[in-house]
């Protein structure tokens, strides 16, 4: 490894830049189950997910049952996930594929003020409030913030 890809001991890479972070957040979520998949840590993970990408399940609260009334019309479904182990102070970023110095906000990079993720994934099959899907490219025990149809994958 060159020394430019050596991280100080604030885990900043030559060049990368951290901003404060406010001190209380602005709004609140709610997350609605949670995201099974085979990675425990960022390195095994995708850099995007594949359709033929191990199957992974996503199980939604049993409170929210009802609003996944009419999901098994789709083929297709966005799914939204809190990034929750990604740091969020970082504003420049020095990622390994490019070596040059990136605002946070031109990268698919997880490391961003709030770590909101989005993959278009192929369902597999629904039982009960499990969700078997291909192509999601996150770690497992991931919170899940939404569910929405690709809106070209009715199967109607």
């Amino acid at each position: 490894m060159s020394d430019e890809r050596i991280e100080d001991d604030n885990g900043l890479r030559p060049g990368e830049q951290a901003a404060p972070l406010p001190s209380s957040p602005d709004a609140g979520l709610f997350f609605i189950g949670v995201i099974r998949t085979p990675w425990t840590a960022r390195a095994e993970c995708p850099k995007r997910g594949s359709p033929d990408g191990p199957i992974c399940s996503i199980i939604v609260e049993e409170r929210w049952r009802a609003a996944l009334t009419g999901l098994a019309e789709h083929r297709r479904l966005q799914v939204l996930y809190w990034m929750h182990r990604a740091r969020r102070d970082l504003v420049l970023q020095l990622p390994f594929r490019t070596g040059q110095l990136t605002g946070s906000f031109a990268l698919r990079s997880p490391v961003r003020p709030n770590p909101i993720a989005s993959s278009i994934v192929d369902v597999v099959a629904i039982e009960e409030t499990t969700i078997k899907v291909r192509g999601l490219d996150c770690l497992d025990g991931t919170p899940l913030i939404d569910l929405k149809p690709d809106r070209t994958s009715s199967t109607t």
